[in-house]
């Protein structure tokens, strides 16, 4: 029987949410906030995903989407921000939407959340070792020249086993590496912006910066970049750059157990995470454009940064500023898998996964070991297909792509903002009913909810089509404006699969619930006993029955 008066307000807390004090409580405000700010990471999506920008709208897409859509993000984590200052569980967004809308509500935000955090470990990862690459070419002659898709996928199974070595055996370590890490970005952004303002012999104008539009799509909307086609599907494409470099910020929450003052220091290090990246981010994009010397042949080479910096920079500077970008990758690596890890724990705890035992179990270091091996091993899996070659361009002049990788980081976007709309929806729906906690947004939630709502499901259409008109299929061309298939003809490769995978998920968990999980699948289990007389969240906590809701105690 547990006994409250032993319990500081975070173990009481925890408590009355039905749960016992098992991950050690060792991780203060600031590194809660660093662990969701290493993995928005500016040195990662920003150098990762910028060709898809630069591809898709061209520097419009970077210069004026950015801030764009950082703004809608940071409404998403002011919502997601109140959920937890209530909820301060491990379980996070699953936890919240199985409190907020039953059993059913918990298991597909659950999945959804889990495949989205799967993904990311997967695509941060592999473009950690793409960068890593990238930078030993330009500082080494000895390396081997010349991208190869073969070597980068061997170091992207290297960059795992570190990254699963130091979540395993890095105990009460891991929190100062994401403490490092933040300081790592700081400083490595702030040595970037500074390389690209001084060292170029010139800078792209003021007017091309926020003005230029590039349509290196590979002929959607006909290649051009006029019309309700490019506006409204060629550009927001490029937002994927924002809405996949802004993400993660979840693992706020699902540290949360580990958090000190987690009620407050939580809901903190979701909003603020975004925030300062946001801003960090924009400068540094901005660095890259202002830094191109000649867009067109940024445009002939794929979009990517290396190409600008190839062009601005000398070969080893350029080097030492892919080098920076990497270690920051696999900073961000690193703590995409504890995430990735406690959530896995935190939803085979109440039985949700299959193995749930083996995936809830903990080591002598009080971590999920098990759970972090899974994680790399399916990273590996889903990542197979970008073993295979993709040129958008023509022999003589080849743009090779990582649609595979694209498609991973559609598929991590998709999965988790998903995740994020269901308990958002909930919490709108209860309106004043719902039991604010420490830190939250007023009155706020009445146009912040459905805004949030609003924008994660246009972006979770658009992500799920076709990149490239060799990837889209006849019958969807009129939609995109493509060529006829007679003129670029259909090839699987280039195929954005996102959309196999996403909805492929989606009608396994239909499918997995219905004949089986609705049978037994109660949502959070409680793992601690209270004493007589004293009532858990779990008991009293909101119930959906119809329209019919019973108010949760603050705590």
């Amino acid at each position: 029987m547990a006994d409250l008066s032993t319990m500081n307000d975070d173990e009481r807390r925890l408590a009355e949410l039905g749960y016992k004090q098992e991950l050690r409580r060792n991780w203060s405000g600031f590194s809660n906030f660093a662990i969701s700010f290493s993995i928005i990471s500016i040195l990662a999506g920003c150098f990762t995903t910028f060709g898809q920008a630069w591809n898709n709208g061209g520097p419009i897409a970077i210069s004026i989407g950015w801030p764009l859509i950082a703004a809608f993000i940071l409404v998403i984590g002011f919502t997601l921000s109140e959920l937890v200052s209530a909820y301060p569980t491990s379980g996070g967004i699953y936890w919240w939407a199985s409190k907020l809308g039953g059993p059913k509500a918990g298991y597909y935000t659950g999945w959804l959340n889990l495949i989205g955090l799967l993904a990311v470990i997967a695509s941060v990862a592999y473009g950690c070792a793409t960068f890593f690459d990238l930078a030993l070419m330009s500082l080494s002659e000895s390396w081997a020249q010349g991208y190869s898709l073969q070597r980068v996928f061997i170091m992207f199974i290297v960059v795992l086993v570190i990254v699963v070595t130091l979540n395993i055996w890095g105990g009460t370590l891991m929190n100062k590496i994401n403490n490092v890490s933040v300081w790592w970005h700081v400083f490595g952004a702030a040595i970037i912006v500074l390389i690209l303002i001084f060292l170029p012999a010139s800078h792209m104008s003021f007017s091309d910066v926020f003005s230029m539009r590039v349509n290196n799509s590979g002929g959607l909307n006909g290649g051009t970049t006029d019309g309700i086609g490019f506006w409204f599907y060629v550009l927001p494409l490029g937002f994927l750059l924002t809405q996949y470099t802004i993400t993660g910020f979840d693992a706020s929450a699902h540290l949360s157990e580990e958090t000190e003052g987690a009620a407050s220091g939580a809901a903190k290090g979701i909003w603020k995470s975004i925030f300062y990246s946001a801003i960090g981010g924009w400068v540094l994009l901005l660095a890259f454009l202002f830094a191109v010397q000649d867009p067109e042949a940024v445009t002939a080479g794929g979009g990517g940064v290396a190409v600008i910096l190839a062009q601005a920079l000398d070969a080893k500077v350029a080097g030492i500023v892919l080098l920076i970008s990497a270690f920051g990758q696999l900073f961000c690596s690193t703590a995409c898998m504890t995430s990735t890890s406690r959530m896995t724990y935190a939803f085979s705890r109440d039985g949700a996964v299959p193995g749930a035992k083996y995936w809830a179990t903990l080591n002598k270091n009080r971590i999920p070991a098990n759970a972090v091996i899974m994680a790399a091993v399916v990273a590996v899996v889903i990542t197979l297909p970008a073993l295979l070659e993709v040129n958008i361009g023509t022999e003589e002049a080849p743009i090779v792509v990582p649609t595979a990788f694209y498609a991973v980081v559609s598929v991590a976007v998709i999965g988790l903002f998903l995740s994020f709309l269901i308990p958002i929806f909930l919490r709108w729906r209860m309106g004043s009913k719902f039991q604010q906690g420490p830190w939250n947004l007023g009155n706020k939630w009445k146009w912040m909810a459905p805004l949030a709502i609003i924008e994660i499901a246009i972006v979770s259409v658009y992500f799920i089509l076709p990149f490239t008109p060799a990837g889209t299929p006849g019958w969807l061309r009129w939609l995109n404006g493509s060529p006829s298939a007679e003129e670029v003809p259909f090839d699987w490769k280039f195929v954005n699969y996102a959309p196999i995978l996403t909805i492929g998920a989606l009608i396994l968990l239909w499918i997995g619930w219905h004949v089986s999980a609705k049978k037994w699948f109660t949502g959070p289990k409680m793992t601690i006993d209270l004493p007589a007389g004293v009532s858990s969240a779990d008991e009293i906590a909101l119930e959906h029955e119809g329209k019919g809701f019973h108010q949760p105690p603050q705590g």
